[in-house]
């Protein structure tokens, strides 16, 4: 061939993929790029006629460095685990990498905070107050000592005064979507993982549906004729893009740009086109109304207070109720927001507080993350890639070191990290894996292309040598970690039988109902005296079988039937009963 062009994904793997193809297979450097966001007819022959004359060596080394890094990492410390594992007589795959190790840390200090969280009580009061209209008031701070109550009881029947505050406030809508961004969302409005998320974003580009979706832009750049693409969409969705509501000329965005790709965008194309599944449809439409309310009016609400400030015991104490009221819905026509409207009448002048009310709690230990929260506190740490995060977390699930869909850090999980830290810590340190990436962006905007190729050599030579004492520290304490590893292996061994334990046997008195699974991949109830006790019961074929804390009135346990997208149903397993399932 006289001439080659590289068109792959304009992005750090993209370019690496095509540079590779060149150097490896045609042995030549020398191509033109084509640069584009979306797979549209329109915007690939665009990105054909205005080539860039050399590829993108800054992407191209930059991905190359991040899989030498990630390799040199992954096979060495993820070896050295498993073979720690095995020298106490065990087989199991286990991985530990460079963002691998400080991501499921985060969770495991986390859950290390909610393990020996211990609840302190406190007390919440609430005040009725009366004049023509009526409203509950809430004591604007937790009272810690119980001798504080029987002030707060004395307020009954006490004539005070209430104020009401307005203040009108314009909310603007929310910036365009980056991937982060948007795989929070998508969990938020519709429960779909990160790594899902990411899945179908993937599918709708290839479609040409949308744009490129691994981009941490929150802009709408005027080259991607963003009137065109509102034109197309008003006429396939004259509802949501409506003209009437889309009056701004320049969209709303936000503050992170990307050099690669704009933000995440419809393209216009007609999704009917495909025959897209529920969720594709439901993110898909996320995209577009996220697009589309960027270009709409901002939203007017009145936020409203009343307010009753009153002594008690000598010390000043505020009383509060607040409300929403949307006065004009702008952006919110188009985007679902959690804002949630809540009337209160206006009281101002005299009232009698009617009642008084008071609650005992008890303090919440911190709140485990969600997959989506993961993928944003890893975004806002800078450890892995818009691109990888979510696969990171995927891995941290698949080796049984997180569980649950609030996320939770197993026993072995747990154990992995106590073991890192005490042997290693460098391991887990996302200071080191942060200075990687910052030295990789460097890579990636620097000029100078001999420059590029002189900084991958540097930094793949500075972790060789880290990687080498963290090699040998491993190596010489092997027996040790093995030792606290397997600790881990079989408390989580030991908490799967008793989640698969469901009751004594019925048959045989002497075995237990145990959840099992046959040659073909299908759960059933069986007894774990077997071969002596042949007693099975029949699960339904779909779903993941659980148990719960509920028992039938037949003396079974409840169980229930998990199923991707779908609502969990509850049932009784056992074949007599006759209480009909839900």
């Amino acid at each position: 061939a006289d001439e080659f062009v590289i068109a792959t994904d304009y992005d750090v793997e993209g370019e690496l993929i095509g540079f590779n193809v060149l150097r490896f297979i045609f042995k030549t450097e020398n191509a033109k790029r084509m640069k584009f966001s979306t797979l549209t007819k329109t915007d690939l022959e665009k990105a054909y006629k205005n080539m860039l004359a050399t590829p993108e060596f800054g992407l191209a080394y930059a991905g190359e460095t991040r899989h030498y890094l990630d390799w040199f990492y992954g096979i060495n410390l993820s070896r050295a685990l498993m073979s720690a594992i095995k020298n106490v007589g065990v087989f199991r795959i286990m991985s530990v990498g460079r963002v691998q190790g400080p991501a499921l840390a985060l969770v495991v200090d986390k859950e290390k905070d909610i393990r020996s969280f211990k609840s302190t009580p406190y007390w919440q009061v609430k005040i009725n107050i009366k004049n023509s209209h009526e409203a509950e008031l809430q004591l604007n701070r937790k009272i810690e000592k119980k001798d504080e109550i029987k002030n707060f009881e004395l307020l009954k029947d006490k004539e005070t005064e209430a104020k009401t505050e307005k203040e009108e406030k314009e909310i603007e809508p929310l910036h365009p979507f980056d991937l982060t961004t948007l795989q929070v969302e998508a969990y938020k409005f519709y429960g779909l993982t990160p790594s899902k998320t990411l899945e179908i974003l993937q599918k709708l580009y290839l479609a040409g549906l949308i744009s490129y979706p691994r981009t941490s832009s929150q802009k709408l750049p005027i080259a991607i004729n963003y009137n065109l693409i509102i034109e197309k969409l008003s006429k396939l969705f004259p509802k949501i893009a409506d003209k009437n509501l889309l009056i701004r000329k320049k969209p709303v965005e936000g503050s992170k740009d990307d050099p690669a790709h704009p933000s995440v965008y419809p393209t216009g194309e007609d999704p009917e086109k495909l025959k897209l599944l529920k969720e594709e449809k439901n993110v898909y439409e996320l995209v577009l109304r996220r697009f589309l309310s960027c270009f709409a009016d901002n939203a007017l609400i009145e936020d409203k207070k009343i307010v009753v400030r009153e002594s008690v015991n000598g010390k000043k104490e505020i009383f509060s109720a607040k409300g929403i009221k949307i006065k004009e819905k702008g952006w919110l026509e188009i985007y679902k927001a959690k804002l949630t409207e809540k009337e209160l009448p206006d009281i101002n002048g005299k009232v009698k507080i009617k009642k008084v009310d008071i609650e005992e709690k008890e303090t919440q230990p911190p709140k485990r993350y969600t997959q989506a929260s993961l993928i944003a506190e890893l975004s806002k740490r800078n450890l892995g890639t818009k691109g990888t995060r979510a696969n990171i977390i995927q891995t941290l699930f698949d080796r049984g070191y997180l569980k649950g869909k609030s996320v939770e850090a197993t026993d072995l999980g747990i154990k992995v990290v106590e073991s890192l830290q005490k042997h290693c810590p460098l391991i887990l340190d996302e200071n080191l894996t942060r200075e990687f990436e910052e030295e990789m962006e460097g890579i990636q905007t620097s000029k100078d292309v001999k420059k590029k190729k002189t900084e991958e050599e540097k930094i793949l030579k500075n972790a060789q040598k880290i990687l080498i004492d963290i090699s040998e520290k491993l190596k010489k304490e092997e027996k040790e970690i093995g030792k606290e590893l397997i600790e881990g292996h079989n408390e989580e061994r030991e908490q799967k039988k008793q989640e698969a334990t469901l009751m004594p046997c019925p048959l045989c008195k002497e075995g237990n109902l145990v959840i099992r699974k046959n040659k073909a991949g299908r759960f059933f109830v069986g007894c774990s005296n077997y071969p002596k006790c042949t007693n099975t019961y029949s699960l339904p074929p779909y779903g993941f079988p659980k148990k719960t804390d509920e028992v039938c009135e037949c003396g079974f346990p409840v169980m229930m039937a998990i199923q991707k997208g779908k609502k969990p149903w509850k049932f009784c397993f056992n074949r007599e009963c006759k209480k009909e399932q839900n």
